[in-house]
Formats: structure tokens, C-alpha cells, sequence
């Protein structure tokens, strides 16, 4: 008995882990740290000011640009609690990370990765009832009931989060403690793991299936809804305005989902590390880097508050 407990003390006694990241190939560390810095100081500055822009402007206090500050809220958490232990990696070639931090890193990770997609799904409704439903769009999309969907997407996906993460520390590491990543996710530290995983396995499918598959079934059907509903519109200015409400978030889903599909939807038995590590950019660097720009760069309304609130952006 002995051994035993000797065997279990050991395999607790994990402190820190060391990250990957991009150490194979050495030779793009330089070009690499330029890209992921430009990338977090866009992504960074362009979330934040939607947020600071959406709140501060009153014609801007409507339901769309509402989700919109929450999407960049989510996507500010996301690159912030990823790209920082990257640069830090990349430039000082510092690639260990404690326990508790990766543990953190993984719940904020998955915190506002899953929020952004069941966010997505609620902004899709919001266009289907804005195109769909005009005559009741205030009725049905009303202060209270945009407080309560947001307040519901954040509730949910943090007890996805605490779930899969707590999941997560109660299992043991007794070595190698290499995450074949640059960050902190479920399945590499499940193949790090020398406790049974079927658990973890079984939740992260379910999640994955809810986030998804469910989602992206109903945020397609909402899409479904509202091209019927442009089709039928007589007019081709009718038309055209009635498709630019929904163009940017329809690309903004299009790019979120094609990462996660291409990163997630298969076992973790078969979990590729250069497959995921290449999405993992998308979604953690790209995307929120790109989502102010889709959202804001043909939106005239807010590119007019945002010149009243910084004049040099006028032109």
C-alpha cells in the first residue's frame, strides 16, 4: 500500500507545465512575435473602443449595438488571456506556465469562447426579428429581454466553464508535462493525463455538441428565416439595406465557426496538434481582431459617433 500512496503523492505534485508553442519552428519566432503583438494591439484597441463608443453614445443604445459590446467585451477577455503568456513566450522564451495559471487560463478560455457562440446565436435572432418581425421588433427585443439573454449567455457558458474546468483539476499529471499547444486547453491535457479521462471526454463532446452543432443549427435556421424574408421584399434597395443589417455578423460566423469545426468536431483520441494550433490562431488571435473591423467598417452609425467622439476620425 505503500507504493501506492507514494505513486498518488507524485502524480499531485504537479506545479507548472511547459507550453509548446511554436519552439519547432524556431526560425519564425521574430516574424511570429510581430504578428501575434499587431494582432492583440488591434484586436485590444478596436474592442475596446466599441465598448467605450457603444456606451458612451446614445444613439448607439440599441439592441444590436448592445450585443455587439458584449461580443467585444468576450473577445477582449479571449486574446487577453491568451496572447500575453504567447508574446511573453515568444520573446524571452519563457514557455512554462503554473498549474493554477493554466487552469485559470482554461476557464477564461472557455468562458468567453462558448459565450461568443451562443452570443452569435442571440445576435442572429435579433436580425431575424429586426428583418423577420419589424412591427414587434420592440416589443420582443425589449431592454429587459436583451438584459436577461445577455445576462443568460454569460451565466451559462461560466458554468460550462467551471464544470469542465473543475473537471479538469481533479485529474492527475505524472508526466510528460509538455501541452503540444501554445495555450492552455482540454484535449491536450487530456493526453497528459494518467487518471481516466472518460468523464471529461463525455462533457466535452456534450459541450461540444450544445456550442456547436445546436448553435450553428439554429443560427442557420435564423439565416434561413431572414433570406426567405429578403426574397420576398420587392425592391432591390429594400433588398440591399435589408441584407447589410445582417452581412457583417453572417461573415463573423462564418469565420468562428470554420475555426471551430476545423479545430474541435473530432475525438480527442484524434486530436492533431499543428490542426488545432492553426485554429487556435484564428479564434483566439484572428477573429477577435477582425470582428471590429467587419462590424464597424460599413456601419455608418457608428462611424459617425465615433467622430463625434474622436473628431480626428471623422474622414
Amino acid at each position: 500500500m505503500e507504493p501506492d500512496r507514494t505513486v498518488k503523492f507524485n502524480q499531485t505534485l504537479v506545479t507548472e507545465f511547459v507550453l509548446q508553442g511554436f519552439s519547432e519552428h524556431p526560425s519564425l519566432h521574430l516574424p511570429l512575435l510581430g504578428c501575434f503583438l499587431v494582432l492583440y494591439i488591434v484586436a485590444l484597441t478596436g474592442n475596446t473602443l466599441i465598448v467605450t463608443v457603444v456606451g458612451i453614445s446614445t444613439t448607439l443604445h440599441s439592441p444590436m449595438y448592445f450585443f455587439l459590446s458584449n461580443l467585444a467585451t468576450m473577445d477582449i477577455i479571449c486574446t487577453s488571456t491568451i496572447l500575453p503568456k504567447v508574446l511573453a513566450g515568444l520573446a524571452a522564451q519563457e514557455h512554462t506556465i503554473s498549474y493554477a495559471g493554466c487552469m485559470a487560463q482554461l476557464f477564461f478560455l472557455l468562458w468567453s469562447t462558448s459565450s461568443e457562440l451562443l452570443l452569435l446565436l442571440v445576435m442572429a435572432f435579433d436580425r431575424y426579428v429586426a428583418i423577420c418581425r419589424p412591427l414587434h421588433y420592440n416589443t420582443i427585443m425589449s431592454p429587459q429581454v436583451c438584459v436577461a439573454l445577455a445576462g443568460s449567455v454569460w451565466g451559462i457558458c461560466a458554468l460550462n466553464a467551471s464544470v469542465n474546468t473543475g473537471l479538469t483539476t481533479m485529474l492527475n499529471f505524472c508526466g510528460p508535462r509538455v501541452i503540444i499547444h501554445f495555450f492552455c486547453e482540454i484535449p491536450p491535457l487530456l493526453l497528459l493525463s494518467c487518471s481516466p479521462t472518460q468523464v471529461n471526454s463525455i462533457m466535452t463532446v456534450l459541450a461540444d455538441g450544445f456550442y456547436g452543432f445546436t448553435n450553428f443549427l439554429l443560427t442557420l435556421a435564423s439565416y434561413g428565416c431572414i433570406v426567405a424574408s429578403i426574397l420576398r421584399i420587392h425592391s432591390w434597395e429594400g433588398k440591399r439595406r435589408a441584407f447589410t443589417t445582417c452581412s457583417s455578423h453572417l461573415i463573423v460566423v462564418s469565420v468562428y465557426y470554420t475555426a471551430v469545426f476545423y479545430a474541435y468536431i473530432t475525438p480527442a483520441s484524434s486530436y492533431s496538434p499543428e490542426r488545432s494550433k492553426v485554429a487556435g490562431v484564428l479564434y483566439t488571435a484572428l477573429s477577435p481582431t477582425l470582428n471590429p473591423l467587419i462590424y464597424t467598417m460599413r456601419n455608418m452609425e457608428f462611424q459617425r459617433a465615433l467622430g463625434k467622439l474622436l473628431p480626428f476620425c471623422q474622414s
